[in-house]
């Protein structure tokens, strides 16, 4: 699963998603399995928003294979469940690497001075972190 577009100028999860996908998302990895009503009446909570924008952005997302629906039920018993395929930190991970990978292909020179150029500001674990991987790709 994939994000096709990176927002540079966003934040947070808007950086993967738009505005009102970054709610759905929230929500939903929040309750874990929701319906398109919960998920409406949470976000229409905080902010007004028509339940048919909400319906359409969960099975864009759904399309996108970020969501996954189940439904159970017949009738006026039917159901549709909306589930993450991943947890939050799993799409985090995998998007971020898909990102770093697509830079460093593309820009890997560039990507490698302002990354040493943020080092002032890392958090000390991190560099610790990083000397013992470039000691251990010296050793190779």
């Amino acid at each position: 699963m994939g994000i096709k577009r990176f927002n540079v100028k966003e934040e947070g999860l808007q950086r993967f998603f738009g505005p009102l996908e970054a709610r759905v998302m929230k929500a939903i990895w929040e309750h874990q399995q929701l319906t398109i009503k919960q998920v409406h009446e949470l976000l229409d909570d905080q902010a007004p928003i028509s339940l048919n924008a909400v319906m359409t952005v969960m099975l864009r997302l759904t399309d996108k294979g970020i969501l996954r629906k189940e439904t159970t039920g017949g009738g006026r018993n039917r159901v549709s469940f909306f589930f993450p395929v991943q947890s939050e930190e799993q799409f985090i991970v995998e998007q971020t690497r898909v990102v770093t990978e697509g830079l460093m292909e593309d820009f890997g020179p560039l990507i490698v001075n302002h990354f040493i150029d943020q080092l002032d500001s890392a958090d000390p674990e991190l560099i610790k972190k990083l000397e013992s991987r470039i000691n251990e790709l010296k050793k190779q």
